[in-house]
């Protein structure tokens, strides 16, 4: 990370050093007329640049961040024409009194009007300008491409994640249901298989970070559901009501299963008949809420509550990635019931399916 930043950084020093030797051969080969220049054109042609670089950088390094860049034109058009015509004065008081005190074997004169270095000062600054802005222009592209090159690596990383977080053993509880049902040669060993390839499908190869439709998101999570009958018969008391007006709503995969997942595999640690479980999905407009909540016993010395605690925290995490201030997740816990409702705000688009 250290070596991409060190070289595409900001460089001010080499976007100067490349501006003055470019316009130090553009005025060395004005000012000689085409032929070869001698010592004196070179000290001629150094001394008037000088008198041109003090107002750039006066230009590029105060007036352009305090007023261009805090849009305020009038103010700084006013400005860079006062520069332009204190530059051109000073570069008028230099020829005439100042550079024969410092270079006194030569004579120098001002070979141009009043008029025409106002014309080449005023030229020579707004060119300069043109070429600092389009210089920042490629600087901030560049940084703003990289900026969304890492996040959306980033965002791709904790999808990832979020989907590892399924619990592994229930891909081979599930494994050992469908062994169960075939033992027993039930008819529902079929069905059961089907659901779980789906699952795993969607899970393994259409999450991948891209936007999906909300329906694919529902029509995964009554998969879930239906599958988990097969493994807990407590699954029949499971309620999921849905209100949907736009089946196409975009979402993020993989946000909602986890706490489907999670609700099913610490409810069903209640004791006795407690199991229950929840779900209630509403979509209008621009907003998706999705609250879930099951049979909660605090304190049962398993652990889940902290496995859980961890899980809720990288959720968290992920849609901090994925919906940057577009979303509301707030988790309750009463007595026997633990209770999460999750808000999601529109702010993608879908992309078209490959």
């Amino acid at each position: 990370m250290a070596a991409e930043d060190s070289v595409s950084r900001h460089r001010p020093m080499l976007f100067n050093a490349i501006l003055w030797a470019v316009s130090f051969g553009i005025l060395l080969l004005a000012f000689s007329r085409g032929v070869a220049p001698e010592k004196i054109d070179l000290i001629y042609t150094g001394s008037f640049l000088v008198t041109l670089i003090l107002p750039a950088l006066l230009n590029f390094y105060v007036l352009m961040p305090g007023l261009l860049r805090q849009e305020r034109y009038v103010i700084y058009v006013v400005a860079l024409t006062a520069t332009v015509l204190i530059a051109t004065q000073f570069n008028i008081w230099y020829f005439n009194y100042l550079i024969d005190f410092l270079f006194p074997d030569y004579y120098f004169i001002s070979y141009h009007s009043r008029p025409v270095l106002l014309i080449i000062f005023a030229a020579f600054l707004v060119g300069t300008t043109l070429v600092r802005l389009a210089e920042d222009w490629i600087y901030f592209n560049q940084n703003q491409n990289r900026e969304l090159k890492r996040r959306n690596e980033q965002i791709q990383l904790q999808l990832t994640s979020l989907r590892s977080q399924i619990n592994p053993h229930f891909l081979f509880n599930s494994l050992n249901v469908i062994y169960a049902l075939a033992l027993d040669k039930k008819d529902e060993t079929t069905e059961a298989l089907v659901q779980l390839s789906d699952v795993l499908r969607y899970i393994i190869y259409d999450s991948d970070g891209r936007p999906l439709s909300l329906k694919e998101e529902v029509n995964l999570l009554k998969k879930y559901v239906a599958f988990q009958k097969f493994r807990n018969r407590a699954a029949e008391k499971v309620k999921f009501e849905i209100q949907v007006t736009d089946e196409d709503f975009p979402i993020y995969p993989m946000l909602l299963l986890p706490l489907v997942e999670n609700s099913f595999k610490h409810g069903a640690q209640a004791p006795g008949g407690a199991f229950f479980l929840r779900m209630n999905l509403e979509q209008h407009e621009n907003t998706l809420a999705f609250t879930i909540s099951n049979a909660y016993q605090p304190n049962n010395g398993n652990g889940s509550q902290a496995h859980s605690g961890v899980g809720l925290a990288n959720l968290r995490k992920n849609l901090e990635l994925v919906y940057p201030n577009a979303h509301e997740f707030r988790v309750l816990q009463k007595e026997g019931e633990f209770e999460v409702i999750l808000k999601l705000f529109r702010k993608c688009t879908l992309h078209a399916s490959s």
